[in-house]
Order: structure tokens, then sequence, then C-alpha cells
């Protein structure tokens, strides 16, 4: 009788099974049942991503159109942070400040050393780009924010996340695009703005979606409509393109999720490869 065994020697050749073989089958082990509210909810994140992308378009081509000036922008987006800031510790009554030791003084004085840097140097980020064509700039610009937008932490598990790559992309964009602004104090808002709505806007997002998470469907339905207000002042139909990008990525894109998942057919078996499944750190010591 056939034993599947190696160090054995049996009158069969070394590919044969029998028929138990297929006895061990197994179908959809790991798959996951999902709910399309839940799904749904999870879209948030990408939802708030694009219109965060959206918004700074935006507010870079007023600035570039004369109807924004710098000192409107600044002030608007130091309001925000104020507040973003207050609520970001009034969400879990400031436990995650003292568990991290990091006091307000500390922020403060990292704030004005970045504003004063970005101060200082945005001369420099103003006519660092002035042998590139504007096309050019343009083209980086549109790449830069794609690939944060691929790269961005949505709170998936893959290999393709990086926070860091994500935000380095997003300030390049900003330098790009600050750099065609006139004065070299639309650079310096224009790279401030950018941080503060690639870097700490979606800190304030995963702390809402943690703690809060009806007021962070709330905001992120404002932030969503804000957006389209905002793109239907510049072009009508690009507002309704985008915001048949936004409906298809929260509602048809989770129902096609919930709908493929029925015709899911993964199977297991003895040709799986072997799991180490027992706890082996004491043979670490």
């Amino acid at each position: 009788r056939w034993q599947k065994v190696l160090y054995e020697r049996q009158p069969f050749p070394d590919n044969y099974v029998d028929q138990r073989f297929l006895e061990e089958l197994r179908k959809n082990v790991h798959a996951r049942q999902y709910r399309y509210q839940a799904v749904v909810f999870q879209s948030g994140a990408v939802v708030q991503q694009l219109c965060s992308v959206c918004v700074f378009v935006l507010t870079w081509w007023y600035m570039d159109a004369g109807m924004l000036s710098p000192q409107g922008l600044f002030g608007a987006a130091l309001a925000s942070s104020l507040l973003g800031y207050v609520l970001f510790d009034a969400v879990d009554g400031g436990a995650e400040r003292w568990a991290s030791g990091r006091t307000r003084w500390a922020d403060l004085k990292s704030t004005l050393v970045f504003a004063a840097f970005t101060y200082g140097f945005s001369p420099v980020l103003k006519t660092l780009t002035e042998s590139i064509s504007t096309d050019t700039i343009y083209a980086m610009s549109a790449l830069m924010l794609l690939g944060h937008l691929i790269f961005f932490d949505y709170g998936a598990n893959a290999a393709i996340v990086s926070s860091t790559l994500s935000l380095n992309m997003a300030i390049f964009a900003s330098v790009c695009l600050a750099s065609r602004l006139p004065r070299s104090l639309h650079a310096f808002v224009m790279v401030t703005f950018a941080m503060q709505i690639f870097a700490l806007w979606p800190m304030l997002q995963k702390k809402l979606k943690a703690r809060t998470p009806r007021c962070y469907v709330g905001v992120t339905v404002l932030f969503a409509l804000a957006a389209l207000a905002g793109l239907a002042t510049v072009s009508s139909v690009g507002a309704v393109l985008f915001a048949s990008l936004l409906l298809a990525i929260s509602c048809l894109c989770p129902y096609c999720l919930i709908r493929l998942q029925l015709l899911k057919d993964n199977i297991h078996g003895p040709w799986d490869e072997a799991e180490i499944k027992e706890d082996l750190s004491r043979f670490l010591m």
C-alpha cells in the first residue's frame, strides 16, 4: 500500500498519489465575509485622500489665478490647524499624548522650526525649477500626486504601502507647483499648506476613524462636498466626473467586491507548503 513518505523505497513513481489524496481538499479556508456597510466605511480613507489632492490642486489654482491671497490662505490654514490640534487631543482626552510623552511645548517648537526653515528657503523654492518648462512641472506634479495616492497608507497590510514615500512625493509635487506661483511668500504658504493637508490631516482622520466612527463619516461627507463645491467653481464637467469617481469608489466598488466573493474558489490541500505553527521562540534564546 502506498504511503506518503520519502524515507522508504516503494514500488511507485515519485509523483504517484492514491485516491485518498483529494480527501484533504479544502476550499476557501481563509476567505473573508464582507458586509457592505463595513466596506463602504473603509472606503472613506480613499475618498478622503482623493479629496485632499483635489483641495490642494484647487488651492494652488486659486493662488495662481490671483483669486486667493497667501495671507488669507495662511490665516485659514492656521485657524484650521489650531482647531484640528485641539480636536486631536479632545477625541481621546489626551491619552495618546500622555502615552507618547510628547508635550505641547515640543509641538510648538517643531512647528516654529518648520515654519522658519520653510520661510527662509522659500526664495530657493521659488527659483528652484526656473530652468524647467512649465509643462514638465505640471507632468511631474501629476505623476507625484498619483504616486502619493498609490503608496498612501489606507490601512491595508501590503508591501506597496509606504507612508514616507507617499508624503515625500506629495511634498515634491507641492514644491514643483509652488515654484510657478508669483512670489516667494506664495511658495512658502503653499508648501506649508501641503504639509498640513498631506501630513497632519491624515493623522486626525485615523484617530477619528478609530475613536468616533460616526464623526469620521460626517467629516468625510463634508470634506467631499467641499471639494466638489470648489471644483464646480472651476469646471462643472470636472465636478460631475469627480463626483462619479467618489460614488464609484464608495458605493459601486464595495458592491462589486462583495459580489465577487461569491465566485471565489481557492483550494487547499496536501500540496500546500508546510507551515510551522509551533512556537519556536525557545530555540532563539
